[in-house]
């Protein structure tokens, strides 16, 4: 069998934990391609509630094989308390399988990480503060420590060493911060080697295996294309790529086995930190979205900011991702309104534009077009057939789908897994 890839096509926090989850049941594995722990999955099981950081959705699937791919940056710490807060609730986590070549989070790139953001002020790109950036500049430079460095502390010690020479340099000198001591780094990252012992493998090897045999791969990006660091609003992006084409690179699969690309697609728009975002909204109507739609990022805790969708950012999502299909999500969150504005393209400089634009300064200026929708102020978390849905709500799908230039194969209506409803099947 192909492989699936399920990538954000917004700002992230666009409800992969839920598609993620709802295939779970259907694939064998579930990998976690790139990203770290400044990214989050909400699933709501029955009355249960998960919030997952770095662990992929799979690991809530009891016949599913979750991965942590090579891509992944990884906090140990918070990886290991993730686990236990999941085996205290019972969840079996001896399935997780780890690559030996993903990176590591040390307390260093934390460090950096927050006095560099601080620093920068009123220019702050709104990172969570976590270490990935540090860490991600790290690999790239070729003085990065991997998970599989744990079991050789010899090496281990070198890497740290190496690291905080330059590290040290920049903390003391250009941030007045105490220097941190290479063995007290060493130490803390060595005292999870024997834990996480069991679940590191070679991933790729493992990955390509089960493809060879017939069984099903599923491969999530966490956050979302407009924070890829190659496609996205850059600066105000993450350090990795969350688009389909981060998926061959962070797992090790070839891109000859990718069959179906799946876009994750909230019914409006939200985005966290800093950056531009044309439809966003200050009044009542931003508020209401927010509170309907429990807009607070599971991993900071901030606000996220909210808008009306942006029907040109799906279009950019689609074409740069070569999605197959949409999943979109929180469309019970629009009931409560009368009338419902879609971004159908930009005003910029006077002139309208229907794609993305390419130049930074322009997509800072743009301002929104609108066509409005009728809304249905009709609760339609019970439906589960196309046809469940009040006409204006099947308008509004039909609408982004002709917009987006991509089916919407399944709708989401409901934080519950079963508040779904399939158009299409997705593994089929």
């Amino acid at each position: 069998m192909p492989a699936i890839v399920l990538v954000g096509a917004q700002w992230g926090d666009e409800g992969k934990g839920k598609a993620t989850d709802l295939l779970g049941g259907r694939v064998d594995y579930v990998v976690r391609y790139q990203g770290g722990n400044n990214a989050g999955h909400t699933v709501v099981i029955g009355d249960e509630k998960y919030a997952l950081h770095l662990l992929p959705s799979g690991i809530l699937s009891p016949n599913t094989v979750p991965v942590i791919g090579n891509g992944v940056v990884i906090d140990p710490g918070v990886l290991l308390a993730e686990l236990t807060g999941l085996q205290e609730r019972g969840i079996d986590t001896s399935r997780l399988r780890i690559s030996a070549n993903a990176h590591l989070i040390a307390s260093y790139h934390i460090e950096v990480d927050k006095v560099s953001e601080r620093y920068l002020g009123k220019a702050r790109i709104g990172t969570t503060g976590r270490g990935i950036g540090p860490a991600y500049m790290d690999k790239v430079g070729r003085i990065g420590l991997r998970v599989q460095d744990l079991f050789d502390p010899g090496i281990l010690r070198d890497k740290i060493s190496a690291a905080l020479e330059n590290r040290n340099q920049v903390l003391v000198k250009v941030f007045n911060r105490r220097a941190m001591d290479p063995d007290r780094v060493a130490e803390e990252l060595l005292s999870y080697a024997d834990t996480l012992r069991p679940h590191v493998t070679d991933t790729g090897l493992l990955l390509n295996r089960a493809l060879d045999a017939g069984e099903v791969v599923l491969l999530e990006g966490s956050q979302g294309t407009l924070l890829d660091i190659d496609h996205g609003t850059y600066p105000f992006v993450t350090s990795s790529n969350p688009t389909s084409g981060g998926a061959c690179a962070g797992s090790g699969i070839g891109p000859t086995r990718i069959s179906r690309v799946i876009g994750i697609l909230k019914a409006y728009t939200t985005r966290v930190g800093a950056g531009p975002f044309p439809t966003e909204l200050f009044d009542a109507d931003g508020e209401a979205l927010r509170i309907i739609g429990g807009e607070v990022g599971v991993t900071t805790g901030r606000n996220r900011r909210c808008g009306w969708f942006d029907a040109p950012i799906a279009r950019y999502a689609t074409r740069v991702n070569g999605l197959t299909d949409y999943f979109l999500t929180k469309l019970d969150v629009l009931s409560g309104f009368d009338q419902i504005p879609v971004c159908v393209a930009y005003q910029i400089d006077g002139e309208r534009v229907d794609e993305l634009p390419a130049n930074q300064t322009d997509f800072h200026h743009a301002k929104p077009i609108y066509e409005s929708l009728p809304g249905w102020r009709t609760d339609i978390s019970a439906a589960r057939e196309f046809d469940d849905l009040p006409v204006k709500a099947q308008d509004y799908v039909r609408f982004i789908e002709e917009q987006a230039g991509c089916r919407v194969s399944v709708v989401g209506v409901g934080q519950d897994r079963s508040a779904t409803i399939t158009r299409h099947d997705l593994l089929t």
